[in-house]
């Protein structure tokens, strides 16, 4: 009994302890939440509202003109073929780290996280160090007409090269954490590889998994660096929509760059939206 007593006695202490007072708590508060409207919701503001100036016709006008429709559907197309080819990445490489021990396990875990480690221009500037005319591969691409600098497919490749880190990244933590006990036992049974896939181990990776999913296409669809120095810069057809944003404010033409750019925007919300669904789901599918 007076050990149960003296716990509770220390309970209210130690509350009060990491407690901050009023006053303290108060400027924090303050502080996070101007730092939140400087940096996060002014510029957002600033994106819309130059988006509309000159009017609902103009910022439509600007979002279906042919070299925005062009970046938008260069954009998808990175997007659409970078993310599936990350996902299969992802989940080899996820379930290889995860359930197996081999030689090279760590220096394969090193080259998951280069791409986070590089600068996107760099990453961008070794394609062209490969395939560029006086690259490594170059004069043997030009031999066979073979072209992939300032193309489409270069912009998937270096899409998919600073993309591919992210949906291995969140299988890989949430497949060591849940074992192979399943998975041996479903063998034991008699299923098959694909069967122990799709029944035992997609079911348990799935919030994992579309969570990865979500932040590799939001990578995709808004990458800059890479895209930048192998797509040329061609209007109408290299362009993504952070390339052809560039180039419309550098044009001083602010409406159109500001309207496009609030794509991007509302591809952030979509983002954050699904993220926490997800997340929601995940909390709720632990317990």
């Amino acid at each position: 009994m007076a050990k149960t007593k003296t716990l509770q006695e220390s309970r209210p202490l130690r509350r009060q302890h990491l407690t901050e007072p009023p006053l303290v708590r108060g400027i924090l508060i303050g502080v996070a939440y101007l730092f939140l409207f400087f940096f996060l919701i002014l510029p957002i503001l600033i994106v819309f509202v130059t988006g509309f100036s000159k009017g609902v016709s103009v910022y439509l006008a600007s979002l279906t003109e042919p070299d925005a429709f062009a970046a938008i559907q260069l954009t998808l197309i990175a997007a659409l073929i970078s993310v599936p080819l990350n996902t299969v990445f992802g989940i080899a490489a996820s379930w290889a780290i995860a359930k197996f021990d081999f030689f090279g396990k760590r220096f394969l875990i090193t080259l998951i996280d280069l791409p986070f480690t590089v600068s996107p221009v760099i990453s961008g500037l070794i394609f062209v160090l490969l395939f560029g005319a006086q690259g490594l591969l170059g004069p043997w691409l030009q031999e066979h007409d073979i072209k992939i600098l300032f193309s489409v497919t270069g912009i998937v490749l270096a899409t998919t090269f600073v993309t591919f880190p992210f949906v291995a990244r969140e299988l890989i933590p949430v497949m060591q954490s849940l074992g192979s006990e399943e998975e041996t036992a479903a063998m034991t049974l008699g299923a098959g590889g694909w069967q122990i896939f799709l029944r035992v181990t997609l079911p348990n990776i799935k919030w994992g998994l579309l969570y990865g999913i979500i932040l590799c296409n939001a990578r995709a669809m808004g990458e800059f660096g890479a895209v930048s120095v192998v797509s040329g810069h061609i209007r109408g057809q290299t362009n993504t929509i952070p390339l052809h944003v560039e180039i419309l404010y550098n044009e001083y033409n602010f409406a159109a760059a500001f309207a496009v750019a609030s794509l991007l925007m509302f591809l952030a919300f979509v983002t954050i939206i699904v993220k926490h669904v997800v997340e929601h789901m995940t909390q709720r599918t632990a317990r």
